[in-house]
Protein backbone atom coordinates (compact mmCIF):
# COMPACT_ATOMS: atom_id res chain seq x y z
CA UNK A 1 0.00 0.00 0.00
CA UNK A 2 2.93 2.34 0.82
CA UNK A 3 4.50 1.82 -2.36
CA UNK A 4 1.41 2.61 -4.02
CA UNK A 5 0.96 5.91 -2.16
CA UNK A 6 4.36 6.52 -3.03
CA UNK A 7 4.08 5.81 -7.20
CA UNK A 8 0.74 8.07 -6.97
CA UNK A 9 2.26 10.96 -5.33
CA UNK A 10 5.49 10.67 -8.42
CA UNK A 11 2.74 10.36 -10.87
CA UNK A 12 1.16 13.83 -9.88
CA UNK A 13 4.04 15.53 -9.18
CA UNK A 14 5.84 14.44 -12.63
CA UNK A 15 2.94 15.74 -14.36
CA UNK A 16 3.78 19.62 -12.81
CA UNK A 17 6.40 20.63 -14.98
CA UNK A 18 4.06 19.45 -17.90
CA UNK A 19 1.35 21.67 -17.06
CA UNK A 20 3.55 24.53 -16.42
CA UNK A 21 5.05 23.78 -19.66
CA UNK A 22 1.76 23.74 -21.62
CA UNK A 23 0.38 27.09 -19.18
CA UNK A 24 3.41 28.93 -20.55
CA UNK A 25 3.17 27.74 -24.16
CA UNK A 26 -0.06 29.02 -24.11
CA UNK A 27 0.11 32.17 -22.37
CA UNK A 28 3.23 33.52 -25.49
CA UNK A 29 0.99 31.87 -28.05
CA UNK A 30 -2.07 34.11 -26.68
CA UNK A 31 -0.22 37.03 -24.90
CA UNK A 32 -1.02 40.90 -26.29
CA UNK A 33 2.68 42.35 -25.71
CA UNK A 34 2.58 45.67 -24.62
CA UNK A 35 6.02 47.31 -26.48
CA UNK A 36 7.32 49.25 -23.44
CA UNK A 37 6.17 51.15 -20.05
CA UNK A 38 7.33 54.18 -21.62
CA UNK A 39 3.97 56.64 -21.61
CA UNK A 40 5.03 58.74 -24.79
CA UNK A 41 5.01 55.49 -27.00
CA UNK A 42 1.49 53.86 -28.23
CA UNK A 43 0.14 50.67 -27.43
CA UNK A 44 -0.04 49.53 -31.44
CA UNK A 45 0.17 46.05 -31.19
CA UNK A 46 -2.61 46.20 -28.74
CA UNK A 47 -4.32 48.39 -30.96
CA UNK A 48 -4.23 45.55 -33.66
CA UNK A 49 -5.18 43.23 -31.30
CA UNK A 50 -7.85 44.40 -29.07
CA UNK A 51 -10.37 41.60 -27.23
CA UNK A 52 -13.74 41.88 -28.17
CA UNK A 53 -14.97 42.22 -24.48
CA UNK A 54 -12.44 45.55 -24.13
CA UNK A 55 -13.40 46.71 -27.19
CA UNK A 56 -17.42 46.52 -26.33
CA UNK A 57 -16.49 48.30 -22.72
CA UNK A 58 -17.13 51.75 -21.67
CA UNK A 59 -16.19 51.44 -17.87
CA UNK A 60 -12.46 50.70 -16.62
CA UNK A 61 -11.04 49.48 -13.99
CA UNK A 62 -7.68 49.92 -14.06
CA UNK A 63 -5.24 48.65 -11.03
CA UNK A 64 -2.15 47.89 -9.81
CA UNK A 65 -0.57 45.35 -7.39
CA UNK A 66 1.25 48.11 -5.18
CA UNK A 67 0.98 51.36 -4.98
CA UNK A 68 4.18 52.37 -5.36
CA UNK A 69 5.02 50.53 -8.81
CA UNK A 70 6.70 53.08 -11.45
CA UNK A 71 5.76 50.45 -14.21
CA UNK A 72 1.96 50.64 -13.33
CA UNK A 73 1.19 53.91 -13.24
CA UNK A 74 3.18 54.53 -16.44
CA UNK A 75 1.48 51.83 -18.24
CA UNK A 76 -2.13 53.17 -17.05
CA UNK A 77 -1.24 56.25 -18.12
CA UNK A 78 -0.49 54.38 -21.65
CA UNK A 79 -3.80 53.11 -21.66
CA UNK A 80 -5.92 55.82 -20.31
CA UNK A 81 -4.35 58.19 -22.86
CA UNK A 82 -5.29 55.27 -25.60
CA UNK A 83 -8.98 55.02 -24.35
CA UNK A 84 -8.99 58.86 -24.55
CA UNK A 85 -7.99 58.64 -28.10
CA UNK A 86 -9.86 55.97 -29.40
CA UNK A 87 -12.77 55.29 -27.52
CA UNK A 88 -13.42 59.10 -26.13
CA UNK A 89 -12.89 58.60 -22.53
CA UNK A 90 -12.83 61.56 -20.60
CA UNK A 91 -13.94 60.84 -17.15
CA UNK A 92 -11.13 59.95 -15.43
CA UNK A 93 -12.14 58.15 -11.68
CA UNK A 94 -9.54 58.01 -9.23
CA UNK A 95 -9.19 56.28 -5.96
CA UNK A 96 -8.50 60.11 -4.11
CA UNK A 97 -10.74 62.57 -2.04
CA UNK A 98 -13.85 64.84 -3.02
CA UNK A 99 -11.49 67.65 -1.82
CA UNK A 100 -8.65 66.85 -4.51
CA UNK A 101 -10.86 67.90 -7.49
CA UNK A 102 -11.34 71.09 -7.87
CA UNK A 103 -7.37 72.15 -7.64
CA UNK A 104 -6.82 69.74 -10.08
CA UNK A 105 -9.41 70.26 -12.49
CA UNK A 106 -8.35 73.88 -12.00
CA UNK A 107 -5.03 73.37 -13.35
CA UNK A 108 -5.57 70.41 -15.60
CA UNK A 109 -8.13 73.31 -17.50
CA UNK A 110 -5.62 75.36 -17.90
CA UNK A 111 -5.58 77.44 -14.55
CA UNK A 112 -2.86 78.36 -12.03
CA UNK A 113 -0.56 76.32 -10.63
CA UNK A 114 2.32 74.27 -10.89
CA UNK A 115 3.32 70.37 -10.39
CA UNK A 116 4.78 70.57 -6.82
CA UNK A 117 1.74 72.25 -5.78
CA UNK A 118 -1.05 70.36 -7.99
CA UNK A 119 0.54 67.14 -6.13
CA UNK A 120 0.03 68.43 -3.26
CA UNK A 121 -4.01 68.34 -3.54
CA UNK A 122 -3.49 64.61 -3.66
CA UNK A 123 -4.54 63.05 0.31
CA UNK A 124 -2.77 59.83 -0.58
CA UNK A 125 0.74 60.37 -0.62
CA UNK A 126 1.71 57.35 -3.26
CA UNK A 127 0.09 59.74 -5.86
CA UNK A 128 2.63 62.53 -5.16
CA UNK A 129 4.50 61.49 -7.98
CA UNK A 130 6.49 62.27 -11.18
CA UNK A 131 4.71 59.38 -13.22
CA UNK A 132 1.35 60.49 -11.90
CA UNK A 133 1.65 64.79 -12.45
CA UNK A 134 2.70 63.57 -15.78
CA UNK A 135 -0.17 62.61 -16.47
CA UNK A 136 -1.59 65.45 -15.25
CA UNK A 137 0.49 67.60 -17.85
CA UNK A 138 -0.85 65.03 -20.26
CA UNK A 139 -4.54 66.27 -19.77
CA UNK A 140 -3.51 70.05 -19.21
CA UNK A 141 -1.95 69.52 -22.53
CA UNK A 142 -5.43 68.13 -23.86
CA UNK A 143 -7.80 70.00 -22.79
CA UNK A 144 -6.38 73.72 -24.15
CA UNK A 145 -8.34 74.87 -26.92
CA UNK A 146 -11.37 72.46 -26.00
CA UNK A 147 -14.90 73.22 -24.72
CA UNK A 148 -15.28 72.08 -21.38
CA UNK A 149 -17.42 68.91 -22.71
CA UNK A 150 -14.76 67.58 -24.65
CA UNK A 151 -12.09 68.08 -21.93
CA UNK A 152 -11.16 65.50 -19.25
CA UNK A 153 -12.22 65.97 -15.75
CA UNK A 154 -10.84 64.52 -13.14
CA UNK A 155 -13.03 63.12 -10.09
CA UNK A 156 -12.26 61.66 -6.51
CA UNK A 157 -14.25 58.53 -5.51
CA UNK A 158 -12.81 58.09 -2.10
CA UNK A 159 -14.13 58.58 1.09
CA UNK A 160 -11.51 58.05 3.38
CA UNK A 161 -10.72 62.01 3.53
CA UNK A 162 -13.31 65.13 3.68
CA UNK A 163 -10.98 67.85 4.81
CA UNK A 164 -12.44 71.52 3.61
CA UNK A 165 -15.79 70.14 2.55
CA UNK A 166 -17.50 72.13 5.53
CA UNK A 167 -16.03 75.41 4.56
CA UNK A 168 -17.11 74.61 0.84
CA UNK A 169 -20.87 73.95 2.27
CA UNK A 170 -20.27 77.21 4.41
CA UNK A 171 -19.05 79.73 1.67
CA UNK A 172 -22.08 78.04 -0.79
CA UNK A 173 -24.41 78.88 2.21
CA UNK A 174 -22.73 82.31 2.48
CA UNK A 175 -22.74 82.85 -1.42
CA UNK A 176 -26.11 82.06 -2.06
CA UNK A 177 -28.04 83.76 1.65
CA UNK A 178 -29.59 80.40 2.80
CA UNK A 179 -31.11 80.21 6.34
CA UNK A 180 -29.23 76.79 7.88
CA UNK A 181 -29.06 77.54 11.64
CA UNK A 182 -25.59 77.56 12.82
CA UNK A 183 -26.40 74.62 14.98
CA UNK A 184 -26.56 72.57 11.67
CA UNK A 185 -23.58 74.17 10.41
CA UNK A 186 -21.60 73.18 13.16
CA UNK A 187 -22.49 69.15 12.44
CA UNK A 188 -20.69 69.92 9.09
CA UNK A 189 -17.63 71.28 10.61
CA UNK A 190 -17.39 68.17 13.19
CA UNK A 191 -18.02 65.45 10.85
CA UNK A 192 -15.27 67.02 8.21
CA UNK A 193 -13.05 67.26 11.71
CA UNK A 194 -13.72 63.95 12.81
CA UNK A 195 -10.79 60.68 12.94
CA UNK A 196 -11.65 57.38 12.35
CA UNK A 197 -10.41 55.30 14.96
CA UNK A 198 -11.03 51.83 14.02
CA UNK A 199 -10.47 50.23 17.61
CA UNK A 200 -13.45 52.03 18.70
CA UNK A 201 -16.95 51.88 18.30
CA UNK A 202 -19.32 54.90 17.77
CA UNK A 203 -22.72 55.59 17.29
CA UNK A 204 -21.63 59.17 15.29
CA UNK A 205 -23.34 58.21 11.66
CA UNK A 206 -26.62 57.61 13.83
CA UNK A 207 -26.52 60.79 15.67
CA UNK A 208 -24.67 63.50 12.42
CA UNK A 209 -26.09 61.84 9.60
CA UNK A 210 -29.91 62.91 10.24
CA UNK A 211 -28.18 66.37 10.93
CA UNK A 212 -26.35 66.45 7.85
CA UNK A 213 -29.54 65.15 5.65
CA UNK A 214 -31.37 68.49 7.18
CA UNK A 215 -28.62 70.74 5.79
CA UNK A 216 -29.02 68.46 2.34
CA UNK A 217 -32.83 68.92 2.32
CA UNK A 218 -33.30 73.02 3.31
CA UNK A 219 -29.99 73.40 0.43
CA UNK A 220 -32.63 71.31 -2.31
CA UNK A 221 -35.51 73.45 -1.40
CA UNK A 222 -33.79 76.76 -1.73
CA UNK A 223 -31.51 76.61 -4.69
CA UNK A 224 -32.04 74.93 -7.93
CA UNK A 225 -31.16 71.08 -8.18
CA UNK A 226 -30.24 71.71 -11.89
CA UNK A 227 -27.06 74.19 -11.82
CA UNK A 228 -24.07 72.69 -11.95
CA UNK A 229 -23.16 74.84 -8.74
CA UNK A 230 -25.76 73.17 -6.74
CA UNK A 231 -25.34 69.67 -7.74
CA UNK A 232 -21.65 69.80 -6.93
CA UNK A 233 -22.30 71.06 -3.50
CA UNK A 234 -25.22 68.30 -2.90
CA UNK A 235 -22.25 65.58 -3.89
CA UNK A 236 -19.65 67.81 -1.61
CA UNK A 237 -22.65 66.63 1.19
CA UNK A 238 -23.05 63.01 -0.26
CA UNK A 239 -19.16 62.52 0.36
CA UNK A 240 -19.21 63.77 3.70
CA UNK A 241 -22.57 62.02 4.41
CA UNK A 242 -20.69 58.80 3.50
CA UNK A 243 -17.54 59.63 5.21
CA UNK A 244 -19.88 59.90 8.69
CA UNK A 245 -21.22 56.70 7.84
CA UNK A 246 -17.69 55.52 7.38
CA UNK A 247 -16.44 56.58 10.89
CA UNK A 248 -18.79 54.18 12.87
CA UNK A 249 -18.66 51.50 10.01
CA UNK A 250 -14.79 51.41 9.30
CA UNK A 251 -14.77 48.39 7.27
CA UNK A 252 -12.88 48.00 3.83
CA UNK A 253 -16.19 46.38 2.28
CA UNK A 254 -18.29 50.06 3.59
CA UNK A 255 -15.54 52.26 1.95
CA UNK A 256 -15.75 50.40 -1.37
CA UNK A 257 -19.89 50.67 -1.45
CA UNK A 258 -19.34 54.23 -1.01
CA UNK A 259 -16.76 54.59 -3.63
CA UNK A 260 -19.18 52.49 -5.84
CA UNK A 261 -22.05 54.99 -5.17
CA UNK A 262 -19.65 57.78 -6.02
CA UNK A 263 -18.45 56.21 -9.19
CA UNK A 264 -22.19 55.72 -10.66
CA UNK A 265 -23.27 58.96 -9.71
CA UNK A 266 -20.75 60.20 -11.73
CA UNK A 267 -20.68 58.18 -14.46
CA UNK A 268 -25.14 58.21 -14.89
CA UNK A 269 -24.50 61.84 -14.37
CA UNK A 270 -21.82 63.80 -14.99
CA UNK A 271 -20.48 61.78 -17.87
CA UNK A 272 -21.93 62.59 -21.50
CA UNK A 273 -21.65 59.80 -23.01
CA UNK A 274 -21.27 56.80 -19.99
CA UNK A 275 -17.85 56.19 -20.20
CA UNK A 276 -14.77 56.67 -17.43
CA UNK A 277 -11.68 55.18 -16.53
CA UNK A 278 -10.96 53.91 -12.88
CA UNK A 279 -7.25 54.51 -11.27
CA UNK A 280 -6.96 52.43 -7.79
CA UNK A 281 -6.03 49.27 -6.55
CA UNK A 282 -6.17 45.62 -7.70
CA UNK A 283 -8.24 44.98 -4.46
CA UNK A 284 -10.99 47.24 -5.88
CA UNK A 285 -10.91 46.90 -9.61
CA UNK A 286 -11.84 43.12 -9.39
CA UNK A 287 -15.19 41.40 -10.59
CA UNK A 288 -15.26 39.96 -7.25
CA UNK A 289 -13.93 40.37 -4.06
CA UNK A 290 -11.51 42.02 -1.36
CA UNK A 291 -8.48 39.79 -0.13
CA UNK A 292 -8.59 36.25 -0.49
CA UNK A 293 -10.67 34.19 -2.72
CA UNK A 294 -14.26 33.49 -0.83
CA UNK A 295 -13.61 36.60 1.52
CA UNK A 296 -17.00 37.55 0.80
CA UNK A 297 -16.07 41.22 0.71
CA UNK A 298 -17.63 42.84 -2.08
CA UNK A 299 -15.62 45.56 -3.25
CA UNK A 300 -16.12 48.20 -5.54
CA UNK A 301 -15.30 46.39 -9.18
CA UNK A 302 -18.16 43.72 -7.94
CA UNK A 303 -20.63 46.49 -7.60
CA UNK A 304 -19.58 47.90 -10.85
CA UNK A 305 -19.80 44.87 -13.00
CA UNK A 306 -23.31 43.83 -11.13
CA UNK A 307 -24.62 47.27 -11.99
CA UNK A 308 -23.07 47.70 -15.54
CA UNK A 309 -21.86 44.26 -17.02
CA UNK A 310 -20.21 43.94 -19.35
CA UNK A 311 -19.85 47.56 -19.76
CA UNK A 312 -17.62 47.15 -16.74
CA UNK A 313 -13.55 45.77 -17.91
CA UNK A 314 -11.09 45.05 -14.79
CA UNK A 315 -7.69 44.64 -15.67
CA UNK A 316 -5.59 43.61 -12.86
CA UNK A 317 -1.62 44.01 -12.84
CA UNK A 318 0.82 41.54 -11.48
CA UNK A 319 4.56 41.26 -11.47
CA UNK A 320 7.24 39.06 -11.11
CA UNK A 321 10.45 40.64 -9.26
CA UNK A 322 12.14 44.20 -8.39
CA UNK A 323 12.56 47.28 -6.29
CA UNK A 324 9.57 47.29 -3.85
CA UNK A 325 8.67 51.04 -1.36
CA UNK A 326 7.84 50.17 1.89
CA UNK A 327 7.12 51.95 5.03
CA UNK A 328 9.48 50.58 7.91
CA UNK A 329 8.10 51.08 11.84
CA UNK A 330 10.71 49.43 14.06
CA UNK A 331 11.64 49.79 17.69
CA UNK A 332 14.03 52.69 18.91
CA UNK A 333 14.20 53.93 15.12
CA UNK A 334 12.28 56.87 13.69
CA UNK A 335 9.91 55.98 11.19
CA UNK A 336 11.29 55.59 7.46
CA UNK A 337 10.47 54.66 3.65
CA UNK A 338 12.98 52.02 2.17
CA UNK A 339 13.61 50.30 -1.05
CA UNK A 340 13.54 46.43 -0.99
CA UNK A 341 14.99 44.75 -3.65
CA UNK A 342 13.17 41.28 -4.99
CA UNK A 343 14.92 38.80 -6.64
CA UNK A 344 12.52 36.13 -7.70
CA UNK A 345 8.60 35.22 -7.22
CA UNK A 346 7.32 33.65 -4.25
CA UNK A 347 6.64 30.31 -4.47
CA UNK A 348 3.29 28.98 -5.64
CA UNK A 349 2.43 32.23 -6.93
CA UNK A 350 0.70 33.17 -10.19
CA UNK A 351 3.77 35.38 -11.11
CA UNK A 352 5.91 32.37 -10.42
CA UNK A 353 4.49 30.79 -13.96
CA UNK A 354 3.92 34.31 -15.38
CA UNK A 355 7.48 34.92 -15.46
CA UNK A 356 8.07 32.50 -17.67
CA UNK A 357 6.64 33.68 -20.71
CA UNK A 358 8.48 35.15 -23.34
CA UNK A 359 7.35 38.74 -23.67
CA UNK A 360 8.56 41.33 -20.99
CA UNK A 361 5.64 43.03 -20.29
CA UNK A 362 2.08 41.61 -21.78
CA UNK A 363 -1.58 41.61 -21.50
CA UNK A 364 -3.67 38.38 -21.33
CA UNK A 365 -7.55 38.06 -21.33
CA UNK A 366 -8.95 36.14 -19.13
CA UNK A 367 -12.06 35.78 -20.74
CA UNK A 368 -10.20 33.66 -23.69
CA UNK A 369 -8.57 31.90 -21.15
CA UNK A 370 -11.92 30.28 -20.09
CA UNK A 371 -13.05 30.29 -23.47
CA UNK A 372 -9.84 27.55 -24.09
CA UNK A 373 -10.60 26.04 -20.62
CA UNK A 374 -6.86 26.97 -19.43
CA UNK A 375 -7.17 25.58 -16.05
CA UNK A 376 -3.94 28.11 -14.97
CA UNK A 377 -6.55 30.90 -14.23
CA UNK A 378 -8.89 28.77 -12.38
CA UNK A 379 -6.73 27.45 -9.93
CA UNK A 380 -6.75 28.99 -6.13
CA UNK A 381 -2.90 30.44 -6.54
CA UNK A 382 -1.18 33.31 -4.41
CA UNK A 383 -0.62 36.81 -5.42
CA UNK A 384 1.48 39.65 -3.39
CA UNK A 385 -0.78 42.43 -1.94
CA UNK A 386 0.57 45.58 -1.35
CA UNK A 387 -1.53 48.53 -0.03
CA UNK A 388 -0.51 52.10 1.05
CA UNK A 389 2.61 50.90 3.22
CA UNK A 390 4.04 49.25 0.78
CA UNK A 391 6.14 45.83 0.85
CA UNK A 392 7.67 44.57 4.21
CA UNK A 393 10.26 41.67 3.78
CA UNK A 394 8.84 40.64 6.94
CA UNK A 395 5.00 41.27 6.66
CA UNK A 396 4.14 40.52 3.22
CA UNK A 397 0.46 39.74 2.20
CA UNK A 398 0.47 36.12 -0.17
CA UNK A 399 -3.16 35.99 -1.12
CA UNK A 400 -5.22 33.44 -2.80
CA UNK A 401 -6.97 34.74 -6.14
CA UNK A 402 -8.48 33.06 -8.59
CA UNK A 403 -7.82 35.02 -11.63
CA UNK A 404 -10.34 34.26 -14.18
CA UNK A 405 -12.91 35.20 -11.82
CA UNK A 406 -10.95 38.47 -10.48
CA UNK A 407 -10.22 40.17 -13.82
CA UNK A 408 -11.27 40.46 -17.13
CA UNK A 409 -7.89 41.06 -18.41
CA UNK A 410 -4.41 41.12 -16.64
CA UNK A 411 -1.27 42.76 -17.15
CA UNK A 412 1.99 41.16 -16.26
CA UNK A 413 5.20 43.04 -15.89
CA UNK A 414 8.29 40.89 -15.20
CA UNK A 415 10.34 43.64 -12.99
CA UNK A 416 8.75 47.06 -11.62
CA UNK A 417 11.03 49.44 -10.09
CA UNK A 418 10.41 52.68 -7.72
CA UNK A 419 8.21 56.26 -8.76
CA UNK A 420 10.31 58.69 -8.56
CA UNK A 421 8.85 61.11 -6.12
CA UNK A 422 11.42 64.21 -6.68
CA UNK A 423 8.59 66.79 -8.54
CA UNK A 424 10.26 69.99 -8.69
CA UNK A 425 12.28 68.16 -11.83
CA UNK A 426 9.25 68.52 -13.85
Amino acid sequence: MRYFQIAIILLITSNVPAQKKETVQWINENLIEIEDAHTESRLEIFDNNVPKQFSNAKIFGFGEATHHGKEFFNIKTKFFKYLVLKKNVKAFLMEESYPAESGINEWISGGKGNPETIATNFSIVPWRTKEVVNLLKWMRNYNLNKSKNEQIHFYGIDIQYVGGINKKIRDFVKNHKIEINESLLSVVDRCADKKVDYNASTDWADRNIPELEKVKKIILGSQSSSSSETKDILRALDYLIGYTFYVQNHKSQVRDLKMFENAKYIIDNLTTNGKAFIWAHNEHINNLEMLSYGSGWTNLGARLKKQYKDKYYSVGFDFGIGNLRGYVVEKNQPNHWEVFSLRQPYKKTYSATLLEADKDIYFISLNQAKDDSIDFFDKKEKQLILGGAGYNPKNYHLIKKKFCEMYDGLIFIKKISVPDYNLDQI
